[in-house]
């Protein structure tokens, strides 16, 4: 049932920006086309966010969407760019449950161990030799 709630919700918050990016833009008195231009390409994008986050919402379990929301906070693009391969892994059929919070973090695991070792760091030190010796002084 929270769900459902959660859905009527997102619903009504997503009409009151429209609504609101709708009104708080000024009309193009005389380029009316170019103002239609813009308009749908804010709609097409508000739409193609919503299926996005309606995937996600059939895709991840309640508490992995908690923490993938808590990484989006920190690290937007990571996270991003997990939504991204969840996605991808839905439509290609790679996917039998709901992902819980474990296989996220397994999953995020997995990104960050292929992530350092593409892009592994390596500090190498070159000391320059100190000759110590006499010789040089006949002492």
């Amino acid at each position: 049932m929270e769900d459902d709630e959660l859905q009527a919700i997102r619903a009504r918050r997503l009409a009151e920006l429209q609504a609101k990016s709708g009104s708080a833009q000024p009309s193009q008195g005389g380029f009316p086309s170019a103002g239609g231009a813009s308009k749908e390409d804010a709609e097409k994008s508000n739409q193609m966010e919503e299926m996005r986050r309606n995937m996600l919402y059939q895709i991840l379990d309640n508490s992995a969407r908690e923490r993938l929301g808590r990484i989006q906070m920190v690290k937007a693009e990571k996270a991003r760019a997990v939504e991204d391969l969840l996605i991808r892994m839905a439509q290609s059929n790679q996917l039998r449950s709901k992902i819980t919070e474990k296989q996220l973090i397994d999953l995020l695991g997995q990104i960050n161990q292929q992530e350092t070792s593409a892009t592994q760091t390596r500090i190498v030190y070159n000391r320059r030799q100190y000759d110590d010796s006499d010789d040089d002084y006949d002492l």
